[in-house]
């Protein structure tokens, strides 16, 4: 832990509005937040987030750190990690350099050195980096507490990709969605509908629950999850992919037309046995 910056380990991050790279506002907090899939399965706690401090596309140890970040971010995506860099460059400036490194995550733009003065890491010196930040990483939990923090001044102090890996594990290990037994229940696994109901042949309307019409709103092909209107019931239903009989990863339209079941779950109701018509 460095002494330059007034923030301590177990603080909080402060959850700041920042100009993200495509001119948008956005809060850090943005990026921890459980999806609606999360808290459709009554998950609530959010995800861990790197936050990393950079000088600019100019500096030679800011490529290197960002190179290595670059093939970290597959694994960041599987893993359910969440990482955001941010700098005093423009957002114009910030797109390009993002573009050029393949980079696929949020660059967020201090350009008025609102936080970096907050949180004090302006590099006041008098080189070729003054008022810049200081190349810090902070590893936070979704609360944005903050549970590592790199001091990247010499570029030996900044975090390896192990070390990032292992601040996530500690992190994600205290996390509802973490243990299996979580997961494996009944009430979920009327929405994440495991392959092993559908081997059995399930004749529509034989179940217990009651049946309903409608027609698909949204679906992401992304994420597998989506939304039905019941036009019957007049209300909007959640379904995850695995809600529609069949193998594999299954895709279905919106508009669609389509016949369903209707389960309550402790989070509210959601469409099973989702069918064409």
């Amino acid at each position: 832990m460095s002494s330059l910056t007034n923030l301590r380990i177990g603080e909080k991050f402060p959850d700041v509005e920042l100009t993200h790279f495509e001119n948008k506002q956005v809060k850090l907090s943005k990026y921890t937040q459980a999806s609606a899939y999360d808290k459709k399965l009554g998950f609530s706690d959010g995800y861990p987030l790197i936050i990393v401090f950079y000088r600019g596309y100019f500096c030679p140890r800011d490529q290197q750190q960002f190179r290595l970040l670059v093939s970290f971010q597959k694994e960041l995506a599987v893993n359910f990690g969440r990482l955001v860099t941010i700098s005093v460059d423009a957002p114009k400036v910030q797109a390009a350099f993002r573009a050029g490194l393949g980079a696929t995550w949020p660059f967020l733009s201090d350009k008025n050195r609102k936080l970096i003065k907050l949180i004090n890491i302006l590099d006041e010196t008098e080189g070729e980096y003054a008022q810049t930040s200081l190349p810090f990483t902070f590893v936070c939990y979704p609360d944005l507490s903050i549970h590592k923090i790199y001091n990247g001044w010499f570029f030996v102090g900044r975090p390896s990709i192990e070390e990032l890996r292992k601040d996530l594990r500690f992190i994600m290990e205290k996390q509802d969605y973490y243990p299996y037994e979580n997961w494996n229940q009944e009430e979920k696994k009327k929405i994440r509908v495991p392959q092993e109901y559908w081997t059995e042949e399930r004749k529509f309307g034989e179940s217990p629950y009651e049946t309903s019409e409608g027609y698909v709103v949204t679906f992401n092909k992304k994420s597998g999850n989506g939304t039905i209107w019941d036009e019957q019931n007049h209300q909007e239903l959640f379904f995850n992919f695995t809600a529609i009989p069949g193998e594999g990863y299954r895709l279905i339209s919106p508009q669609q037309k389509v016949k369903f079941e209707i389960v309550q779950t402790s989070t509210g109701k959601s469409a099973l046995n989702i069918q064409p018509i």
